[in-house]
């Protein structure tokens, strides 16, 4: 998709969850995208307060996995599975506001 596809979807995302007033509900909607935001935070902070260690071996979480010798595929296939099991937890949440 690359990055321009990947931003204006985010950024439509973004903006419907705004209109409907459901914010909050967005980092259960992209629970992978906050995970693989959150392992390059972790890395970077790891490196710079650890003199260079790391806590993975690679960032985002992705490239990790691949480095541990997953294949593309299983990788692909378990974080669709998470995303399966997180994106219906927000209806939960959404008809609670």
């Amino acid at each position: 998709m690359g990055d321009t596809g990947a931003m204006s979807l985010g950024i439509a995302l973004g903006v419907i969850a705004l209109l409907t007033n459901s914010v909050f509900i967005l980092p259960f909607v992209g629970f992978i995208f906050v995970v693989e935001t959150i392992s390059v935070i972790i890395q970077m902070t790891s490196k710079k307060l650890r003199h260079g260690k790391k806590v993975f071996q690679s960032a985002p979480i992705h490239h990790h996995f691949q480095a541990m010798g997953w294949p593309e595929t299983k990788i692909v296939m378990r974080f669709w599975l998470v995303a399966a099991v997180a994106a219906p937890s927000d209806w939960r949440f959404f008809f609670w506001m």
